[in-house]
C-alpha cells in the first residue's frame, strides 16, 4: 500500500514536471527591462546613437551631442517624461547593443533591411535614403562599372557594404569600423571612392568641396527607422504611435530645417529625406 502511494506521488510529480516544460510560459512585462513601464519606472531611456556622423548624430566642438537623430531622441524622452541616456555605437555594434540590453532603442541612422528584420524589430520609418558614392572631383566616379577591380571604402555593418558585397562582387572593399575612419581613409587616398548613405555624403561634400557625389542613387530607396529588441512589443507599439504623432505635428519637417538643411547643398530638399505619412 505504501509502495502504491509512493508510485502515485512520483507519477503526479512527473506529470507536473512534464507540463511545466510543454506549456508555453507567458513573458511578464516586468521581466522586460526595455518595456515602456520599465523605462518610466527607471526614469531613463537608453538610446544608441552615432558620435561622429554629422548632421545626424555627433559631438560638436562644445562637447554636446547634436543632430537629426539626437533631436528625435530628446523628443522621445520628453514624451515619455524620462531622461535620455545616449550610448555611442558604431554601425556594426547596433544590433548587439539591443540584444544585450545596453540600449532600449537605436536611433543611429539605422536602415531597415530584410537581414536586420530577422533580428531587430523596426518601428515606422522616419527618413529615406539610398546608397551613394563619393570620390575626388579630379577623378570623379560616375558609373558603378568604373569601380570594377578598384578599392572602395565602406563602413562595416552598413547597407553600402551589403549592397556592394551582394550586387557588385568585382569591387574590392576596404572596410572600416567608424565614419571618422572611413572618411579619413578617403582623404588619404587609400581608395578611389567611398560608398555610404547618399544623404550624409551630400552633407560631407558641402564641407569638402574637392569631392563630389558622382553616383547619387544605387538600388532602391531605403528607410531609416528606430530599432527595438525583438519581442519588445510594449516599446515597439509606443514608438509607432509616437512616429505617427510627430508626423502629424510637423516635428520631422522642423527637425530637417534645423538639423539637416544647413548642412546640405542644393542637391537635397526636405522631400528627398523626410517621410510625412
Amino acid at each position: 500500500m505504501k509502495k502504491g502511494r509512493i508510485l502515485t506521488g512520483l507519477l503526479a510529480a512527473a506529470s507536473v514536471f512534464a507540463l511545466a516544460f510543454t506549456t508555453p510560459q507567458p513573458t511578464k512585462a516586468a521581466s522586460n527591462p526595455s518595456s515602456v513601464s520599465a523605462i518610466k519606472k527607471r526614469g531613463t531611456i537608453k538610446v544608441a546613437v552615432f558620435g561622429d556622423l554629422p548632421p545626424y548624430g555627433w559631438v560638436n566642438k562644445d562637447g554636446k551631442r547634436t543632430g537629426y537623430d539626437i533631436a528625435l531622441a530628446k523628443q522621445i524622452g520628453k514624451d515619455l517624461n524620462t531622461k535620455v541616456k545616449f550610448v555611442q555605437v558604431n554601425a556594426d555594434s547596433r544590433v548587439d547593443a539591443l540584444k544585450s540590453n545596453k540600449v532600449d532603442i537605436v536611433l543611429a541612422n539605422f536602415t531597415v533591411t530584410p537581414e536586420r528584420k530577422q533580428v531587430v524589430a523596426f518601428a515606422k520609418p522616419y527618413m529615406k535614403v539610398s546608397v551613394g558614392v563619393v570620390s575626388p572631383k579630379k577623378k570623379v566616379i560616375t558609373k558603378v562599372n568604373q569601380l570594377d577591380g578598384k578599392n572602395l571604402i565602406v563602413t562595416k555593418g552598413t547597407t553600402a557594404e551589403s549592397y556592394f558585397t551582394q550586387k557588385q562582387p568585382k569591387v574590392q572593399l576596404q572596410k572600416y569600423d567608424s565614419k571618422t575612419q572611413q572618411f579619413n581613409a578617403l582623404k588619404n587616398g587609400r581608395a578611389v571612392a567611398l560608398a555610404d548613405d547618399n544623404s550624409y555624403l551630400y552633407a560631407w561634400v558641402k564641407n569638402h568641396p574637392n569631392y563630389k557625389v558622382g553616383i547619387k542613387h544605387l538600388g532602391p530607396n531605403q528607410y531609416i527607422a528606430p530599432g527595438i529588441k525583438k519581442g519588445n512589443t510594449s516599446l515597439l507599439n509606443w514608438t509607432n504611435k509616437e512616429i505617427n504623432k510627430l508626423n502629424k505635428n510637423g516635428f520631422f519637417k522642423t527637425d530637417y530645417n534645423q538639423n539637416l538643411k544647413p548642412y546640405f547643398g542644393s542637391d537635397v530638399s526636405a522631400k528627398d529625406i523626410i517621410i510625412t505619412k
